[in-house]
């Protein structure tokens, strides 16, 4: 049994090195840089400990980027999981067509999220765009503060939505038709059933598509840097993004590393106190 687990390790041993290769030592570099203070320019990198850090809790614009990130993920999130549930509900059930409408909810999600981005900035265009023309209006739908970060989460729903009916879907397919053939005979309703059977056999597959789609969520960059760039006036500009300006268009490298390190490590809280959660209940 032992030489079998041992020579199992052997054939995963070269991907646990690729993967220790790509994704570890990058983290550990960018933790590395966050305790620095590094001018590209000059080539130059000093020590400065926690420093970065310090700057990083009276920064202004860090905590606006955190306000940002967090309400772009739980109202993004909240509507794909609601929208997501209902929809599930209604594709599980027998109709005509069934198999074509499933195909077709898919393709926001097939999208890659650059190309999504790009055709919602053209719906949105405040001169030429479908949006205004069907309203009749000439709203700034991306240069108005209060209203890019709400078109920024509306085209991330649209987006990823399709990926939270797939799961919900599959969890209600293996749900036993039995049980809920036993609740009509006891008189159970519609709601009942759900609130009774539904909902408590598919709460785990709720909580996989929670924790995949915050995870997704507070780390948003692509459809944010393509609508609006963080703007009007950083009213937009999240967790990501912000590093990304730090890292690559100011080129402060240990600032920049340690929104990064900040911004991993909020994930994994994240996750963590979702899967005890899950746990608890």
């Amino acid at each position: 049994m032992m030489r079998g687990r041992e020579s199992g390790y052997r054939y995963v041993a070269p991907a646990l090195g690729l993967l220790g290769g790509v994704a570890l030592f990058p983290l550990l570099y960018v933790i590395y840089l966050s305790f620095h203070r590094r001018l590209l320019i000059f080539d130059i990198s000093k020590f400065v400990g926690l420093e970065n850090y310090r700057f990083l809790l009276q920064d202004d614009r860090f905590w606006n980027a955190l306000q940002n990130t967090a309400y772009f993920t739980a109202v993004s999130v909240s509507a794909q999981l609601l929208l997501g549930l209902g929809i599930a509900l209604l594709l599980n059930r027998s109709f005509q067509g069934k198999d074509w409408v499933r195909a077709l909810i898919l393709v926001p999600w097939v999208i890659p999220t650059v190309v999504s981005a790009r055709m919602w900035e053209w719906i949105y265009n405040p001169e030429f765009g479908i949006l205004n023309f069907l309203l009749g209006a000439k709203i700034n739908w991306l240069g108005t503060p209060g209203l890019a970060l709400h078109a920024a989460i509306f085209a991330d729903v649209w987006k990823t939505t399709p990926f939270v009916v797939i799961l919900l879907l599959a969890g209600l397919q293996i749900i036993p038709r039995e049980l809920y053939q036993a609740a009509r005979v006891d008189g159970a309703g519609s709601w009942a059933a759900f609130r009774r059977i539904t909902l408590p056999l598919l709460m785990p597959v709720l909580l996989v598509a929670l924790v995949f789609r915050m995870l997704d969520a507070w780390r948003v960059f692509d459809v944010i840097y393509v609508l609006t760039g963080g703007g009007p006036a950083n009213t937009t500009e999240t967790l990501s993004l912000y590093a990304y300006k730090m890292l690559f268009q100011t080129l402060q490298f240990g600032y920049g590393s340690a929104l990064s390190v900040v911004t991993f490590l909020s994930a994994g809280g994240i996750t963590v106190f979702f899967l005890k959660l899950y746990r608890q209940g």
